[in-house]
């Protein structure tokens, strides 16, 4: 039985703060730079036509503030805090997790290396290496439900909104 989910969108978060001695990294934020660049992205994406209904993102805090500059563009309910999208995640979780949801538009949120898996997978056997630069957005196309495989209809970047 397809799902109702006909649209995945896969984004690495936006830019944080480097990794220092004595950062956690599980903590690091947003640099201020960062979230500007991508709620002008996010603004940009809706305008040409994205929408979501649910944003699910990754426990850490970048991924989290990612996912609630989508959340406020979008006008899409609060994001939901999902385990399987911390780093290493797992694909059969953030699957079965995604079928639950009564939601026909659906947003992850998470790291590199593990979007680009995650991209891989959503479209085929996840043999394909697939970079996605912070901030990117990957729009697949799921005519039979989470689980099977997709069409990739696009992979976009920040760099398409001019950069201040």
């Amino acid at each position: 039985m397809p799902s109702l989910t006909t649209h995945l969108f896969i984004i690495r978060h936006a830019w944080a703060e480097d990794p220092g001695p004595g950062v956690d990294d599980h903590s690091r934020r947003l640099t201020k730079k960062g979230r500007r660049r991508f709620e002008a992205f996010a603004r940009h994406l809706r305008a040409a036509g994205m929408g979501l209904d649910l944003v699910a993102t990754s426990p850490l805090v970048r991924a989290r503030e990612t996912a609630e500059i989508l959340a406020d563009v979008f006008e899409s309910r609060p994001p939901l805090v999902v385990d399987a999208l911390a780093p290493a995640s797992d694909w059969q979780a953030l699957v079965e997790w995604t079928i639950e949801q009564d939601a026909a538009r659906v947003a992850w949120v998470g790291h590199m290396p593990c979007v680009g898996r995650l991209v891989a997978l959503s479209i085929g056997d996840g043999s394909a290496a697939v970079r996605m630069q912070k901030g990117a957005v990957a729009s697949i196309r799921l005519d039979d439900g989470p689980g099977h495989p997709g069409e990739l209809e696009w992979l976009a970047t920040a760099g398409i909104v001019a950069d201040d």
